[in-house]
């Protein structure tokens, strides 16, 4: 459990708290640090868990759950401030509340979590840097005309996409929890994770 990636991961973890504040604040500047530090150490412990054979499956879950609660701490920091709308969070939590409710109802069903589609990936990566381009423009109001553009476009098109992936989770939860019709033979193909 205390291995030196996992110990990274839990600083990272730390960080959130700090970066929440700093967004709300306006320190858009020492925001932007604790962020730059949070994904040196991200980079850091997995490299260094590799190196050192110390992949773990707290680490697994640790440092996907640090990527989601940076998102979600720059969302709502920026919210509150005005930055970006509020339609935008429910969007995007909404999507992960559904996500959540997938996860329940395959666990009921004797299901594993469904695997991470490609789609959702290309999608926590335009949120993963949209948010920070943005708070650039607010640390930086000459780069406002430049940061604004690009991080919008990230935004959008990862709140799209992250939407896309929640659409295939959905069908793919649907597809394997289905009962089988009186006769059908359920291949093997049709299961995840029993």
């Amino acid at each position: 459990m205390f291995t030196i990636p996992n110990i990274l991961s839990f600083v990272r973890l730390l960080l959130v708290p700090v970066f929440l504040v700093l967004i709300v604040r306006g320190e858009d500047g020492f925001a932007l640090l604790v962020l730059v530090i949070s994904s040196a150490t991200d980079y850091l412990d997995g490299v260094l868990a590799r190196w050192l054979n110390q992949v773990s499956r707290l680490g697994q879950l640790l440092d996907p759950a640090a990527d989601r609660l940076f998102i979600f701490t720059a969302l709502i920091g920026l919210a509150v401030r005005g930055v970006i709308p509020w339609w935008l969070v429910a969007i995007i939590v909404g999507r992960d509340v559904m996500l959540l409710v997938l996860g329940v109802i395959l666990a009921n069903h004797g299901f594993g979590p469904l695997p991470v589609h490609h789609l959702g990936k290309v999608a926590t990566f335009c949120l993963f840097y949209a948010l920070p381009i943005l708070m650039i423009g607010q640390a930086f109001p000459n780069l406002a005309l430049f940061t604004a553009p690009i991080g919008w476009a990230f935004a959008l098109w990862g709140a799209f996409l992250y939407w896309w992936a929640g659409v295939i989770y959905f069908s793919e939860t649907a597809r394997v929890t289905r009962k089988p019709l009186l006769g059908e033979d359920v291949s093997e193909s049709d299961t995840l994770g029993r």
